[in-house]
């Protein structure tokens, strides 16, 4: 069975820990045909369906992406993060001979990469798999390190991942509480409702305090373990519902997203539990760093987070910090320290990588009327570099 098993949380966190290694057991029993004691929810529920239905999808900043990355003729291109294939048809049509490698763990989203190359004959190489498989595709396809000319990385969730109910991402739409961006070629790879419905409540809080940097992480967590025991948690409503339940009905709607438009009081419990379902801090690291190797010096990355976490990671990287423990950047802000001590010059020599040059020192945030057209890409962020 696939897990998730290099999550620093659980490095540091010896409750943790033990509530994960249980889950596996259970999961591991369940899949034996074993008992697994009353109240064991059954995952076969649409977890693992992917609807044949293909959402519009809208690339976010697209025009800037196009603008930093410089495609020329001839040029191969790896973009990290297919999806629905925006970006991808965009520099096919930059430059003429062009060739993308189009990368991502979605098997949907590798459809339509496949459907793709049979419109761009020997121009687009659609390659399955994570991040952190991707050395060992590159190195199948015979591309050696310091041979790709431009990469692109977009991190974080698709549209099309976010439309589908029954992938469990979106708590506005009722579905199986999944969220595994690759369920189907890993169907025995915990999903959220194994989370919410295993893990002790410390181990919830811890999860919810890191990849979600939710306040109210302790009380939410208690709020699913005292539901969980009259009923498991199984489909993303119920547990938007258990997570509203636990705050007065004035709080529910009170946050507000960057558009001042009113934000579920779950959406941060969400973003959490698909992080870490998903390990997608470590493997956007893992996905740097493979990126750092297969670029040309002179090489351009670009890479779009989503939030906090994932833009403070990439900021670091290209910086030239030690990531290797990710604990010691993402979780709990005391553990670095007060924040007089954290500002560090971001010229100073001992912040400088000699790996990457920074195309633009500030961040590229998407322009009005682009978050206007679509407002998905409103908390988005641009870092571009050149590799050195």
């Amino acid at each position: 069975m696939l897990f998730i098993s290099n999550i620093m949380l659980w490095k540091t966190n010896l409750a943790a820990r033990r509530a994960w290694r249980s889950l596996m057991l259970r999961l591991n029993s369940a899949t034996a045909g074993l008992s697994s004691g009353p109240g064991f929810w059954d995952r076969s529920d649409g977890l693992s369906c992917v609807s044949a239905e293909k959402p519009p999808h809208m690339p976010v900043m697209l025009k800037e992406v196009l603008h930093y990355l410089d495609v020329q003729p001839a040029q191969v291109v790896l973009d990290m993060t297919f999806g629905g294939g925006g970006h991808t048809k965009a520099i096919l049509n930059t430059a003429s001979e062009v060739t993308v490698l189009a990368l991502d763990r979605d098997p949907t989203a590798i459809s339509l990469a496949q459907q793709l190359a049979k419109e761009h004959s020997g121009r687009v190489k659609p390659l399955l798999g994570r991040f952190s498989e991707l050395e060992a595709l590159l190195s199948n396809m015979n591309i050696k390190s310091g041979s790709i000319d431009a990469v692109l990385l977009d991190a974080g969730c698709s549209s099309m991942q976010m439309d589908q109910a029954e992938r469990g991402f979106s708590l506005s739409k009722d579905g199986p509480l999944d969220m595994r961006m690759d369920g189907e070629r890993y169907p025995d790879m915990p999903c959220a409702a194994d989370v919410v419905n295993t893990l002790d409540q410390q181990a919830l809080a811890s999860i919810l305090t890191a990849y979600g940097e939710e306040r109210h992480a302790r009380k939410i967590a208690s709020a699913i373990v005292e539901a969980r025991r009259v009923n498991p948690i199984t489909r993303t409503q119920q547990l938007a519902s258990v997570v509203a339940g636990a705050f007065p009905p004035g709080v529910v709607y009170a946050r507000k997203d960057r558009l001042q438009r009113r934000a579920h009081i779950a959406t941060k419990t969400f973003q959490a539990l698909r992080i870490f379902v998903n390990d997608e801090l470590n493997e956007l690291h893992t996905g740097l760093c493979v990126a750092q190797s297969a670029l040309k010096p002179g090489g351009r990355l670009c890479v779009i987070t989503f939030h906090s976490l994932e833009d403070r990671l990439v900021k670091r990287f290209l910086q030239g910090h030690d990531l290797s423990n990710l604990d010691q950047y993402h979780f709990s802000q005391n553990k670095q320290g007060s924040r007089k001590k954290k500002l560090v010059d971001e010229d100073s020599e001992c912040n400088k990588s000699s790996y990457w040059f920074p195309v633009k020192r500030k961040v590229v945030n998407p322009e009005k009327d682009d978050v206007r057209e679509n407002p998905r890409g409103r908390s988005a962020k641009l870092r571009i570099a050149l590799r050195q």
